[in-house]
């Protein structure tokens, strides 16, 4: 369906500025956004991100008086029951922390945009832990996946795949046929009875609506009042605005919510405007070598941009890792001798560095996503031994799993300032703060995002600044 038939006849936005939703913040509240793979800070500016939450982690970050705080469990890439204990450690440690902090925390489940990961486990997680540290159980679990920068969209609680001006439903996308998290329904209704197997049936999940929302605050906060205790909500989002009245209502909804969202949200509840795209003047290069562009994501829009960089650059080094030796015996000998490949390579410039295109998959979900553990491993382990014999100028990750991985493994970044996005709306810079890679910027970039030739201006950005 094409954007505009889908919009026709809904009602015009509310004008609502990011100061007034800043305006109304609680000064002592902070949202833990608990990040199930990096590129959720894509949408923000200026706040913490930590890869490791020990108690003082939390309580460093708590200390910048930040509004919101990321922490990167990297769930997405682990099984149910690896990726239920770490929301359970981050719980307790974020409570703890705060309560010495006097700060009052609404936690985040940060999911992806295109509805893959760990959904109901980790907000039944969630809820469950926040009970068992004394706290009250969460009222109502909102779920707001839209990502309107990147577009996804929802209307009517159907979810969307924007591109070239088509609206396609996102169970009809290639995100759908994910092989771990993949899904049937667009309907967001219908998507919580299908991943809660039957348990919140669609009928009992509550649907915010554009209508609703373009009402304006009060009929939200009315509309949120009057909503059953224990409910999850599908909230419908077009753009911005949208957002930022739901933050408003919630602001002063005196119910305790947790929140299952995509990237831009988070920015709305805080009431940060829609960052600009770092410029190449603000930011410090540590090291005058090429770059390095590691490409994890086997997404089609991921391998057209991988295309597209190498149309624009043809110069450009290109070493590829070989997926089936990484998962055999082969695989020492290969990462070393790839590893000095790299090397010598950046010392002439930017130096590509993928996996093999062939997506090989196990005989179910959780051997196909063993596989995609041991090829990532692998992508560290080269830019782990890369770093240590020629410390690239900057260091692009492609990809969720990939650019957790290379941050906490390979960079062995603990904490990091989110500087802002690379390109309107998407793609995050981060300032490492600890570790090797201090001096050296990390870019954080989704797999899904961006259009063809995104991958090539931000490297762009990147290897020709001065």
């Amino acid at each position: 369906m094409h954007i505009d038939a889908l919009l026709a006849g809904i009602p015009a936005p509310v004008d609502i500025d990011a100061a007034a939703v800043r305006a109304s913040l609680d000064p002592q509240g902070v949202l833990v956004v608990l990040d199930d793979d990096p590129t959720g800070t894509q949408s923000v500016a200026n706040l913490p991100v930590l890869t490791r939450w020990e108690k003082a982690d939390l309580a460093e970050a708590f200390a910048t008086g930040a509004p919101a705080i990321y922490v990167l469990t990297n769930t997405r890439s682990l099984d149910e029951q690896t990726a239920a204990e770490r929301n359970r450690e981050v719980v307790a440690v974020a409570l703890a922390a705060a309560s010495d902090a006097d700060r009052r925390v609404t936690f985040v489940s940060r999911g992806d945009s295109t509805l893959r990961g760990h959904f109901p486990l980790e907000t039944d997680v969630l809820s469950a832990e926040i009970v068992a540290h004394g706290g009250a159980a969460p009222q109502l679990t909102l779920l707001v996946p839209a990502f309107p920068d990147a577009g996804r969209i929802t209307v009517d609680s159907v979810h969307y795949w924007v591109t070239d001006g088509e609206a396609t439903p996102v169970g009809e996308t290639p995100f759908a046929q994910d092989a771990t998290f993949g899904f049937a329904s667009s309907d967001l209704r219908d998507w919580v009875a299908e991943k809660t197997e039957g348990r919140i049936p669609a009928a009992a999940v509550a649907a915010l609506t554009i209508d609703i929302i373009r009402a304006g605050v009060e009929a939200v906060t009315a509309f949120l009042s009057e909503v059953p205790s224990g409910s999850v909500i599908a909230v419908d989002v077009v753009d911005e605005s949208d957002m930022r009245v739901v933050a408003l209502a919630l602001h002063g909804l005196e119910r305790e919510v947790l929140l299952r969202v995509g990237p831009p949200y988070v920015r709305a509840h805080i009431g940060q405007d829609i960052a600009e795209p770092v410029s190449s003047a603000d930011i410090p290069f540590a090291y005058d070598r090429g770059g390095l562009v590691v490409v994890g994501s086997h997404v089609p829009l991921t391998t057209a941009q991988l295309e597209e960089l190498r149309r624009q650059r043809p110069d450009t080094v290109t070493v590829e890792l070989d997926v089936r030796q990484l998962i055999d015996d082969r695989r020492e000998a290969h990462l070393t001798e790839q590893a000095h490949a790299v090397a010598d390579a950046l010392s002439s410039g930017s130096v590509i560095v993928h996996t093999t295109r062939e997506l090989v998959t196990g005989a179910d979900g959780e051997e196909s996503l063993e596989i995609a553990r041991r090829v990532s491993s692998g992508v560290v382990d080269l830019v782990r031994r890369v770093l240590a014999i020629a410390p690239p100028r900057f260091v692009i990750a492609k990809g969720g799993i990939t650019s957790s991985d290379v941050a906490s493994e390979a960079l062995e970044i603990r904490r990091a300032t989110v500087l802002g996005p690379m390109l309107p709306g998407i793609v995050s810079l981060w300032q490492p703060q600890t570790g090797p890679a201090v001096g050296i910027p990390y870019i954080v970039f989704a797999g899904n995002v961006g259009d063809t030739d995104s991958l090539a201006r931000v490297v762009a950005t990147l290897a020709d600044a001065h």
